[in-house]
């Protein structure tokens, strides 16, 4: 993403007797990348290694100088101070003069913003950047004078890019309006890519008032309250068993040949198939809820904190090791994240998040909380009521439970504003 979330919060309130706190409702604008497959020739592949090898010493020279600094010292240099030390070096040095200033001061400015996430404390702190990963490097300035995008035929579009020129992609799709940015990337498999920034219209709501809850697991990754089961599709049998076989061939390959570069590339290539499934997934299944349902309710899970690894440090190490990390993997390739990111960026103000506490315990039912309630990992039996269903749909319905009531209490989703409340006992008794 060119430019952070705009998004706003909400506090935490209780939903009536469910005693599921509602977390926040995320609303604003977000500024989200439309992805297209470049298709270079070799001479045009070389020069975009090129800008990408440009920004990534960029990059790390601005990482080294933020290394320097210790408590006690002068503070490293800014955006404006960088770039007139770029000026000088390109003066100084011929290869770096070679290439084109709008890719470097713009490494030095994605450098500025990662910093800024940093010290907000919403990203980890820059660090080095290696070849091969995370290729990439952003273009900005006005279409026309800068750079341009026309198409060429049906299928085929081309972006003319500083120092390299015409390059065709993939036409799957208008390219937005409005674009004044655009970034070139390169995935481990080797393909490139070219993303424009826009502002997206969001989906519509259907006005039905429909709410649904939404339970993320392992087992299934997305069980909705209306009882279906959804799965991020993986790797067939055939493919994992043939990226095993891969796994162990760089064992005895040297460092630094040709054969080890050709294996790590069907490694990339295998693995680039599965997360492209797991993301046309992810696409399909937000732009389905978010046609279907005016509230789409989430558990708000800490995936970082659930992601984290077992293995702990020498002194003390951790139990369970193996098994965490299957989890760990399990978890990773449902795409829970994603699923909440692309709902919040195609539905704002229409995410409810709902706190996880006891939604796999409680029966949607009659409300008792039970923990023996869950007999395996997809029966849950309320020995209550006597309810029976699957367990994942179980917990999806207590979260749609607390996420109505809570829109039936400001009648409508928080994105237009509190209306009405409900009677306030204190106000009452007064």
């Amino acid at each position: 993403m060119d430019a952070p979330s705009i998004g706003a919060g909400r506090k935490r309130e209780t939903v009536g007797h469910l005693k599921l706190p509602i977390v926040s409702v995320a609303v604003g604008n977000l500024l989200v990348m439309s992805r297209y497959r470049l298709q270079p020739t070799l001479a045009q592949e070389a020069a975009l290694a090129e800008h990408c090898g440009h920004a990534r010493f960029i990059w790390n020279l601005a990482v080294e100088q933020h290394e320097y600094w210790r408590p006690g010292r002068k503070s490293a240099p800014g955006f404006a101070e960088q770039c007139r030390q770029l000026t000088e070096a390109r003066a100084q040095f011929a290869w770096l003069r070679a290439g084109s200033i709008t890719v470097q001061q713009q490494a030095l400015k994605d450098f500025a913003q990662a910093m800024a996430n940093f010290f907000a404390g919403t990203h980890r702190k820059p660090t080095w950047r290696k070849r091969g990963q995370g290729d990439g490097f952003r273009i900005v300035g006005k279409r026309g004078l800068h750079w341009d995008v026309r198409r060429v035929s049906r299928n085929v579009g081309e972006v003319r890019i500083p120092k390299v020129g015409w390059v065709r992609f993939r036409w799957s799709r208008a390219v937005p309006e409005g674009v004044k940015s655009f970034r070139i990337t390169r995935d481990p498999a080797g393909r490139w890519h070219v993303a424009f920034a826009a502002i997206p219209d969001p989906i519509p709501a259907p006005g039905t008032g429909a709410v649904v809850g939404v339970d993320r697991g392992v087992a299934v990754s997305a069980a909705l309250s209306t009882g279906e089961m959804l799965n991020a599709p993986t790797l067939r049998e055939t493919e994992r068993r043939r990226l095993a076989r891969l796994l162990r061939k760089p064992a005895r390959a040297k460092r630094g040949s040709i054969r080890r570069a050709r294996v790590k590339r069907a490694i990339a290539r295998l693995r680039g198939r599965e997360t492209d499934r797991r993301k046309d997934w992810v696409e399909k299944t937000s732009t389905d809820l978010a046609r279907r349902f005016d509230v789409i309710a989430v558990e708000d899970l800490k995936i970082r904190n659930m992601t984290r690894s077992a293995r702990g440090t020498r002194a003390e190490p951790g139990r369970n090791v193996r098994q965490k990390a299957g989890l760990n993997r399990g978890i990773l390739a449902s795409g829970w994240g994603r699923l909440v990111e692309r709902l919040e960026h195609k539905a704002p103000g229409r995410v409810v998040k709902v706190h996880a506490a006891y939604t796999s315990q409680r029966c949607s039912a009659c409300g008792i909380v039970d923990r023996e309630a869950r007999e395996s990992q997809a029966v849950f039996r309320c020995r209550s009521c006597g309810y029976a269903c699957n367990a994942d749909v179980n917990a999806a319905g207590n979260i749609e439970q607390a996420a109505g009531h809570a829109v039936s209490a400001r009648e409508g989703p928080w994105v237009a504003g509190p209306v009405h409340r409900e009677p306030q006992p204190v106000l009452l008794s007064a």
